[in-house]
C-alpha cells in the first residue's frame, strides 16, 4: 500500500495518506497567531479544509479529532465555532484537553484522522 505525504518538511509532513486513511498532523494559525481562539479555530479549520481536499476527501469523513487549548477557560469559544463548521450527522469522535503548545500565541492546536 503507498503512502502519500502532503507537506512535507524537515521535521514532518502536514498530511498524511496510507491507504484510505488521511492522517492530519496537529494544526496552528499562523495567520491568526496571537488573535483570539475565535480567530485561530476558523483559521485552522480553514486549513484543515485545505489539507483533507488536497488528500481527496473532506470534514464528512473525519474519524477523529484531537484538539488541544491553552486554557479550557475558551473551551466553549472554540465550540461554538467548531458547531458552525462540524457537518450535522458527520461528528467524528473527539478529544479536547488543555495544553500548553508550541509557542505562547499560539491557543488552539487540532489534528483530525479522516477517511476517503
Amino acid at each position: 500500500m503507498s503512502i502519500t505525504r502532503i507537506g512535507t518538511g524537515p521535521r514532518m509532513s502536514a498530511a498524511v495518506v496510507h491507504g484510505n486513511t488521511v492522517y492530519l498532523a496537529g494544526q496552528v494559525a499562523n495567520a491568526a497567531k496571537g488573535a483570539s481562539v475565535t480567530e485561530q479555530t476558523k483559521e485552522i479549520l480553514g486549513i484543515i479544509d485545505g489539507l483533507l481536499a488536497e488528500a481527496g476527501t473532506d470534514k464528512t469523513k473525519i474519524l477523529s479529532a484531537n484538539i488541544w487549548l491553552t486554557d479550557m477557560g475558551t473551551f466553549a469559544e472554540m465550540n461554538a465555532v467548531w458547531d458552525t463548521w462540524v457537518v450535522k450527522g458527520c461528528t467524528p469522535a473527539r478529544a479536547t484537553v488543555e495544553s500548553k503548545l508550541a509557542a505562547p500565541d499560539y491557543k488552539v492546536e487540532i489534528a483530525v484522522i479522516a477517511a476517503r
